[in-house]
Parts: structure tokens; sequence; C-alpha cells
């Protein structure tokens, strides 16, 4: 009888080490980070996690982009971003899954192990680089959790105006966490083939030259900034001339990315 009750010990001594050690220091709640700049590519990066019962029970990799196009997953999931035609692994949001399930199961990024080239050989079926997503969940869980905001869904919304204007059609990508607006991207898709969005342009596009506020890009972050900070585009006071008063060094009209950021933002409601 001893004999069992000794076992029975140092049975329930191993289950509470292991509870132990799966639970992280980071607080229940939802937890984001997201990249400074675009990549060469056209895309920043974006991590969402997750904690509930001192563990990560949930997270989510993806990226926004100066492309005029949906989030990353939604992207590549519609066949548009083409890494499946070269990678055996799969497309590119069948890996990112594969690397948040990775987390998921052991319960700290740091622990995946990465190579000098930011790949990964310790995930199955996972040939895409990781670093970003590494270092941006590390980051999100050293931060505070995002508070509860109004929205009912989380996610990536987008929306892209059916109609061209001075010949660009204006985008808005919306990032949504726990009910707010963490991210806000503002595009304009040019009507002409072959030319780049107005991010995309960046300083070619010319503004800087008779705006005293700066670059269209420069000018966009500042509305971007706006949004996140009043959480809906309505509170934004847009002019009989779809420019505003109400943002600081904006001479832009933004008319039409208030539209396009409402339409984005009703399937959030």
């Amino acid at each position: 009888m001893k004999r069992l009750v000794v076992a029975l010990t140092l049975i329930a001594l191993v289950f509470a080490t292991v509870s132990v050690s799966a639970q992280i220091k980071a607080k229940d709640g939802f937890y984001f980070a997201e990249q400074t700049e675009f990549s060469n590519s056209g895309w920043k990066y974006q991590a969402v996690i997750e904690v509930k019962g001192g563990k990560i029970v949930s997270a989510n990799w993806n990226a926004v982009n100066r492309l005029g196009a949906p989030d990353k997953k939604t992207h590549a999931a519609a066949g548009n971003y083409g890494m499946a035609k070269v990678a055996k692994q799969g497309e590119w949001d069948v890996q990112a899954k594969r690397v948040e399930a990775e987390l998921i199961k052991i319960q700290d990024p740091a622990k995946i192990a990465l190579k000098a080239d930011g790949k990964t050989d310790a995930i199955s079926g996972v040939s895409v680089t990781v670093k970003e997503f590494i270092d941006l969940a590390v980051q999100a869980l050293a931060s505070d959790p995002i508070a509860k905001g109004s929205y009912k869904k989380d996610g990536w919304f987008f929306h892209q105006s059916p109609t061209f204007a001075g010949g660009y059609a204006p985008t808005a990508l919306i990032t949504v966490v726990n009910g707010r607006i963490v991210s806000a991207v503002w595009d304009e898709v040019a009507q002409k083939a072959g030319t780049k969005t107005k991010l995309g342009q960046g300083k070619d596009y010319g503004m800087a030259k008779v705006a005293k506020q700066g670059e269209w890009f420069v000018q966009a972050e500042r509305v971007q900034a706006e949004l996140i900070k009043q959480q809906d585009p309505a509170k934004i006071k847009v002019k009989a001339d779809g420019k505003t008063d109400a943002i600081s060094g904006v001479s832009v009209t933004i008319n039409s990315f208030i539209g396009a950021a409402t339409e984005a933002l009703k399937a959030a409601k």
C-alpha cells in the first residue's frame, strides 16, 4: 500500500512539473507584433498569439502588403502567391499553419531551432524562412496584451474600390485583434497595367516635390495611425472636398480610404 502511495505521489509530481513547464510568463490575453517596414517583396509580417490558462492556445502568422492585395494567407490560398509551383511542401499559407501548430505544441518560440539562413529543420513540411515569425512571436509575448475592442470578429479585412479615380482605386487592409484595430494599410491600385501601387512607388510617386507635408506614403501612414487611434473610420471628419483638418500633416484627399476602410470593416462587425 505504501509503495502504491509513493508511486502515485511521484506520478503527481511529474504531471505537476509538466504543467508548470508548459505555462508561459505572459498573462492570458491576445498579443500582437508586426514588422516596422515592408520587405523588398512588398510584405510586412505580423504575429498574433492567444494565451489562455497560462498556455499558448492559438497562433497566427500572416502579413500585410504594399501590393494593393489581401493578407498573405488569403492571397496564397487563392493561388496568387505562387509558392506551390516551386515548393514540394506546399503553398505559403499551408506551411505557415504548420509553424503555428509547432509553436502551440512546444509553447515557446525560442525553442524552435533556426539555421543561419532563418529557416528550420525542426518542423516537418516547412521550407519557408521562419525567423520573422519567431522574432515577432517573442516580441508579441513580451508586450502588453491587446485591450478588448468593439469589433465582433478578429482577422484581416480587405476591400478594394470597384472604381478608379485619377487612375487609382483605393484599398484598405485592416488587422483586428481582440476586437481592436491594431494595423491599417491604405494603398491605391493603378488602373494602368504594370504600374505599382502608390505605396509601392514610394518616393518615386513624386508628391514630395509639391507637398510640404511629405510624400504620399508618409501622409498615408499618418492617416493609418489616426484610424488605429480612433478605431472607427466614421470618427475621422472629412470635408466636402474629401480632405481633412483632423489629422496633422495630411493634405491629401482621404475620403476614398475612409470609404474603403468602412467597407472592409463591415465583415468585422
